[in-house]
């Protein structure tokens, strides 16, 4: 057993049960593997040595998966710097479009073509907004993330979008938001219902949803979702440069469940730290059998290849570098009043402050540490 509290020790203790009563996929044993693999010998790495009172330890190779609590620290920061040069000296929204939970039988059936639904609706949501003459009339800029669980590790599916707040015309002027929402809210939830339940309907029609067998469970279910409410939350703009970095950092490299939130592992359970939003965001401690947050866990493992964040419109990849510097050139005017951020007022520039592993010794707390060798990897199983 591992010393250290985290997911890592959770799936030494309880995935062999766990695995002898459920059937994984592919793609979760492949996630499963890794997180157990990472940052052990199995993966091989470093051998440093102080170079005062010669302690020697390892440092061994991180797995990399998307999923592992782990390695999302560094991904993050790398992830933040490449976008920080499409930062704009303009406000910024925050949008969470939110998929009802009576979709989520479907979404264990059918992920991918859900997610790709909930991805396109939500753009198109924002894209008809964006275009309308009567508001912005030009192409909006988001990058959205996919989030699939709740804080409790239920299934709970729903995009955050960062929003530029404006539009690039097709003359190549920039158009400013004035409001403090970007959009009304009841607008964007009717049109996001009907564009989901919409793209649902298609996808049933076209053989791509054919795991529901029920008999008229699709129209069923589609009928009851156009009678209900959906909710779009959005959040007042952002319009200080250091605040749109850190919601960047916040959502983009998420995984379901952090090490710091496993408080205590004990024999069949485990103790899990949650912020319950309904009771004014207070901090409370859950507790799950082992194998029960395990199950939870591997819902949110996701799709081979399914690319989770997405840029869209004047942000998209292939007309970023374009679309970025005509709106600069059009902000050119008023660039020095509405600079991206303090920093950049005083000519200072903007970075993400990256977190550096401490190099000194831990034995004698003065030296520093230096590689002498590689370790290569080393088979260990785990059954």
């Amino acid at each position: 057993m591992s010393a250290h509290i985290g997911l890592q020790a959770v799936f030494e203790r309880f995935l062999p049960a766990y695995q002898r009563q459920h059937l994984l996929t592919p793609i979760q044993q492949k996630a499963c593997w890794h997180i157990e693999q990472c940052r052990t010998e199995a993966l091989g790495g470093l051998q440093q040595r102080c170079g005062q009172c010669g302690f020697e330890q390892p440092q061994y190779h991180s797995c990399r998966d998307r999923h592992c609590p782990q390695c999302q620290g560094q991904a993050q920061q790398a992830w933040c710097q490449q976008q920080l040069q499409a930062v704009l000296p303009v406000t910024y929204y925050h949008l969470v479009f939110t998929l009802p939970h009576t979709l989520n039988g479907w979404v264990e059936l059918h992920p991918e073509v859900i997610y790709r639904c909930l991805f396109q609706s939500a753009w198109e949501t924002l894209d008809h907004f964006g275009q309308d003459p009567k508001r912005l009339h030009g192409t909006l800029g988001m990058t959205a993330v996919l989030h699939t669980w709740g804080q409790n590790l239920s299934r709970h599916v729903h995009l955050h979008c960062l929003v530029a707040g404006g539009a690039l015309t097709q003359a190549g002027d920039w158009h400013s938001s004035q409001s403090n929402y970007l959009f009304p809210v009841r607008a964007l939830s009717r049109f996001f219902r009907g564009r989901m339940v919409s793209r649902l309907r298609h996808n049933a029609q076209c053989g791509e949803l054919q795991r529901i067998t029920r008999p008229a469970e699709i129209d069923t279910r589609l009928n009851e979702l156009m009678q209900t409410d959906w909710v779009v939350y959005t959040k007042a703009y952002l319009n200080r440069a250091d605040t749109v970095v850190q919601y960047l950092a916040r959502y983009s490299r998420k995984t379901a469940l952090s090490n710091g939130r496993i408080q205590q592992i004990d024999e069949d359970q485990v103790h899990l730290r949650y912020k319950d939003y309904r009771d004014h965001d207070r901090n409370k401690v859950m507790v799950l059998d082992g194998e029960e947050l395990i199950r939870r866990f591997l819902w949110h493992i996701l799709p081979a290849g399914f690319m989770r964040i997405r840029h869209y419109g004047f942000l998209a990849n292939r007309c970023r570098r374009q679309k970025l510097a005509q709106i600069r050139q059009s902000l050119q005017a008023i660039a020095e009043q509405e600079i991206v951020g303090q920093a950049a007022i005083n000519n200072q520039p903007i970075t993400v402050p990256v977190i550096e592993k401490p190099r000194s010794c831990p034995q004698c707390k003065t030296g520093r540490m230096i590689v002498v060798g590689e370790i290569a990897p080393k088979r260990i199983d785990y059954g």
